[in-house]
């Protein structure tokens, strides 16, 4: 929705009664001048606006929401280029940073996770004596309760929310880039975990891997990881030999 084109064309037609009211030249003379080549998702979106319903009939929801539309498609395009500014700052940034090889090392990271979890852990080494520390500020640790002769354990709501988002999305992206990674997501799978919970395990294990490398200064290597699971006698390893 943040793209030239679909503000273009919300300004032109900022509600379904306008697109509808629309003729079917004017809107492929639109695409048109948008430079937009792809004929067959055109063809279908030209069937579909006749077909589609509006949500309400209301004139006055209707009325309020057309404003509402015209008045922040306008503001888009100014914080489309302040994101971009800000992406090309911290780009910028974590390429000077002397950490960038060591978080740029990690599967599925990329130019956009690296520098979050750079973020996450900070250049200050003592700030963390355990991985656990990160864990249970991250939430990534589950909290387990007692009462009486009752145990239940829980996932961990006090915890920081964006870093909890930013290891559960590393964790998600480093399955189809790291073997072990993706054995132990299945792993959690077949143990009947949920597709959330298992990233949220697989997060928890990251971290332990990122906290060692990153209070050794040691970018991280996927064979280098392999190898000490089969030394160990990991059934993990076992999954995907």
């Amino acid at each position: 929705m943040h793209t030239p084109r679909a503000c273009a064309f919300l300004q032109r037609w900022p509600s379904l009664q306008l697109l509808k009211g629309a003729t079917t030249s004017s809107i492929r003379k639109f695409y048109q001048a948008q430079a937009y080549r792809e004929q067959d998702k055109l063809q279908q979106l030209l069937q579909e606006i006749p077909k589609a319903r509006p949500l309400t009939e209301d004139e006055a929801v209707l009325l309020a929401s057309t404003m509402m539309v015209q008045a922040v498609v306008k503001q888009i395009p100014d914080l489309t280029e302040s994101f971009e500014q800000y992406d090309q700052q911290i780009a910028s940034l974590f390429k000077k940073h002397d950490d960038s090889t060591l978080f740029g090392s990690l599967p599925g990271a990329g130019p956009t996770l690296a520098p979050r979890l750079l973020a996450a852990f900070g250049s200050d080494r003592n700030r963390f004596d355990f991985a656990a520390e990160m864990q249970q500020l991250s939430g990534t640790a589950p909290v387990t309760e007692k009462s009486g002769q009752s145990c239940w354990i829980h996932w961990r709501l006090a915890c920081s929310k964006f870093l909890r988002q930013s290891f559960h999305e590393f964790a998600a992206h480093s399955i189809p880039r790291s073997d072990w990674a993706r054995a132990y997501y299945n792993q959690q799978k077949q143990r009947g975990k949920s597709h959330h919970a298992a990233l949220r395990a697989l997060a928890y294990k990251w971290i332990r891997i990122l906290f060692r490398c990153w209070k050794e200064r040691r970018p991280y290597d996927e064979d280098t990881y392999i190898d000490a699971l089969r030394r160990r006698g990991s059934l993990l390893a076992k999954n995907f030999a």
